[in-house]
């Protein structure tokens, strides 16, 4: 189990945004932290009122974007549009070429930044049509443990699909004192959006991320009310 502390991960900041990247992007490149499992980013956005990241293209990759606090506008070039808000499962599969926007969404009234994670998971295959999903999933959160957010595995049975069928995102909220168990997996990502936590003896904070192999059944317990986003991936880059 490898821990990557908040404050060591790379941070990329203009006037209007913050950016803080768990793997290599943009002009933060490290040959030996490109991706994990199937993982290829897992970015946490501070994004200013009245502003966000103008229409830009993807290819071949599922984006899924997880909202923390206030709420994003989502355009496509393929006429999909959204307000994602905390709770609300977002996913964009790019495929053969898709272009968007996100902004915040400040012509709510909402003049606080958006904060949000960008994750990018690799697709098990290539040449597919870009695609939209979202799903509000604030009642299952509600009631506690992990949920699955976003998967493309059968035996999961997630909020919004995903095309990669080795790989599930869950999230957790855990009010202080109330733990949940990991899933199994070969390969797990955990990243803590709010709170503190403990696992493994280990104390976690907000921002912070685990990598681990070959999990499953250890006690994630909030030491004060916290949420968690964890992917459970069963295959790596390329195999």
């Amino acid at each position: 189990m490898r821990i990557i502390r908040n404050n060591t991960r790379d941070t990329t900041t203009t006037d209007w945004a913050t950016s803080r990247h768990s793997f290599s992007f943009g002009d933060h490149y490290d040959p030996d932290n490109t991706h994990f499992g199937t993982l290829l980013v897992n970015n946490e956005e501070f994004v200013s009122p009245g502003r966000g990241f103008d229409t830009h293209p993807h290819r071949e990759t599922e984006i899924i974007t997880w909202v923390t606090e206030g709420s994003l506008v989502h355009q496509d070039s393929e006429g999909h549009s959204g307000i994602i808000h905390p709770g609300l499962a977002q996913r964009m599969s790019a495929g053969t070429g898709i272009a968007h926007s996100e902004r915040n969404d400040s012509t709510a009234g909402l003049r606080e930044p958006v904060r949000f994670t960008a994750m990018w998971i690799a697709p098990d295959e290539s040449g597919a049509a870009p695609s939209y999903a979202q799903q509000d999933v604030s009642g299952e959160l509600a009631r506690g443990g992990l949920v699955a957010v976003a998967s493309g595995d059968p035996a999961h049975d997630s909020a919004i699909r995903i095309a990669n069928r080795s790989a599930t995102l869950f999230a957790a909220r855990l009010p202080a004192g109330v733990s949940a168990t990991l899933p199994a997996a070969r390969l797990t990502h955990l990243f803590l959006t709010t709170g503190s936590v403990r696992l493994a003896g280990a104390v976690l904070g907000a921002g912070d991320a685990v990598r681990a192999g070959d999990v499953g059944g250890e006690s994630i317990t909030a030491i004060s009310d916290a949420e968690v986003l964890v992917w459970a991936m069963n295959r790596r880059l390329g195999e």
